[in-house]
């Protein structure tokens, strides 16, 4: 079974963000014809508060706890978010500033992002792929920009983009094969134990 996680940055319901995202999971399922998908999504607003919580105290409430097992846990992440002054949500990066260290290495991820013009469809090369690159994730090829005339008159060209991410999305899965699970949380608490036994590298 391949086992993905979807996290959308939405911040309005319903949502172009949403959307796309859904239209990426079912297309990236549809060219994974080998096997079971399970297809967990993440919507962020709805752990908005916990997120700045975690990012204050440290602290995930359960609720996002749950959410960085599903990534951590995931074969392969599907992340999207809306484009805001030619970047990402802050929303979006305050998710990944508070997820366990080494959550995403070596995982596949296809990137996609939606605004209001084609003008900030470079937010996806000059923002959201150098921050998973950083992450140490395996970033797919293609990424998926929708503006809002997209889901309108354009749909048929967006579909196509949809199609070919998603092929090359799952060729990616395919080549880096089932990916061993990580507990982010459990990683971050032994650094913490050996730091404190004074058995840590990191003085």
């Amino acid at each position: 079974m391949t086992a993905l996680a979807v996290v959308s940055a939405g911040l309005r319901e319903p949502s172009s963000t949403r959307l796309l995202a859904d239209r990426l999971a079912a297309a990236v399922r549809a060219a994974l014809p080998d096997g079971p998908v399970e297809v967990t999504v993440i919507d962020l607003r709805r752990v908005g508060r916990a997120i700045i919580d975690a990012m204050l105290t440290g602290v995930p409430t359960p609720e996002l706890d749950a959410a960085f097992d599903a990534v951590a846990g995931a074969d392969g992440l599907i992340a999207v978010t809306p484009a805001f002054n030619a970047s990402f949500s802050g929303l979006f990066k305050a998710f990944f500033d508070v997820l366990p260290e080494k959550s995403l290495r070596q995982m596949p991820v296809l990137i996609a992002a939606t605004g209001g013009t084609e003008r900030h469809s470079l937010v996806l090369d000059h923002a959201v792929r150098p921050l998973f690159a950083y992450l140490g994730a395996l970033v797919a090829p293609t990424g998926v920009y929708a503006a809002t005339a997209d889901f309108g008159a354009h749909r048929g060209a967006l579909s196509e983009r949809i199609a070919r991410a998603a092929a090359e999305f799952a060729g990616l899965l395919d080549t880096a094969g089932p990916r061993q699970r990580r507990d982010g949380g459990a990683d971050e608490l032994a650094t913490m134990q050996r730091l404190l036994a004074g058995t840590g590298t990191g003085q």
